[in-house]
């Protein structure tokens, strides 16, 4: 099976989660949740991460971080292996704590790092085990919304500053989705690998995903390899469709509809149109290939030069 797809940077954003061996409880005990904390807490100092939020679950925890110095790897070595070992010392055992390898999703802070921090902060609401997220103990949310303290280690201030620093716009934030039903913001991640809009994804795939070879995340590589960006898509259909902007934009329009896996609304803020009239002019232009056997051969042309 192939290692999960590592994307690091200094000052790269990450959503954390990583869960028990056959789905076993990690933390048994008030003391193990304040134990892992002092983990967290050494991983700042020691290796300059940022721990943005946290939730501690029974059998796997949520965490939004931030390396500074991209090194990821050395800083979850550092908080999976310290309380691994303590666990099992404590408990006279031995072997593995953790289920593989944790899951690390690269963000794109500004825009999805608040969502995030609602999602984690809500885990123990949806989960039944509190009314509100206030009540449990062992989030981050407590400091968010001003009931406490927070140490020193955590940093609120990123994510407070999209509400004024003002915990109980926060908590508002938080609380309107109290009892309602709602997708993850992760859905929408790439490759299992990156969330964030097509320009993040853009970036990213440009800076660290291209001439990339390693044995790492191959799937997850090859997914994102393989994914056309609308800029690189309308460069295709303008070169094929040299004659004819308007018939090249219709093309770039369906071919993106059709194989740049992102929504609809990405796809018609690029094409400056709305969602519904978009899909309406890839259908029609989807039915005019069908028809025309030289427009087909151009649509090819288009996807052969994109590997698509």
């Amino acid at each position: 099976m192939a290692r999960p797809l590592r994307i690091t940077y200094p000052g790269a954003f990450y959503h954390i989660t990583s869960r028990g061996n056959e789905q076993r409880d990690i933390f048994k005990s008030k003391q193990d949740r304040e134990k892992f904390l002092t983990y967290l807490e050494s991983a700042t100092v020691r290796y300059g991460a940022v721990i943005h939020a946290y939730c501690l679950m029974s059998n796997h925890y949520h965490l939004l971080l931030e390396t500074s110095e991209g090194n990821l790897s050395q800083i979850m070595r550092h908080i999976n292996g310290a309380y691994t070992t303590y666990f099992n010392i404590k408990r006279k055992r031995a072997g593995h704590l953790f289920q593989g390898r944790y899951k690390a999703i690269l963000v794109e802070a500004d825009t999805y790092a608040k969502e995030l921090s609602r999602y984690l902060h809500l885990n123990p609401v949806r989960a039944s085990m509190v009314r509100l997220p206030e009540e449990y103990l062992w989030s981050s949310y407590k400091y968010y919304i001003g009931s406490s303290a927070p140490p020193t280690w955590l940093n609120t201030g990123f994510i407070l500053g999209y509400f004024g620093n003002h915990g109980d716009k926060y908590r508002l934030f938080v609380e309107d989705l109290i009892a309602q039903t709602y997708e993850s913001p992760l859905k929408e991640t790439v490759a299992s690998t990156v969330l964030g809009s097509s320009a993040f994804i853009e970036k990213i795939t440009a800076d660290h995903i291209h001439g990339r070879h390693d044995g790492d995340g191959i799937p997850a590589l090859r997914q994102m390899k393989s994914r056309p960006l609308p800029d690189e898509i309308m460069r295709s259909a303008k070169r094929v469709i040299d004659n004819d902007d308007k018939l090249a934009r219709q093309l770039g329009m369906y071919l993106c509809h059709q194989h740049s896996g992102l929504k609809l609304k990405e796809i018609g803020e690029t094409f400056g149109t709305r969602e519904t009239a978009l899909c309406e002019a890839s259908r029609r232009i989807k039915g005019k290939i069908e028809r025309d056997e030289a427009l087909r051969k151009q649509v090819e042309a288009i996807k052969e030069e994109l590997k698509i």
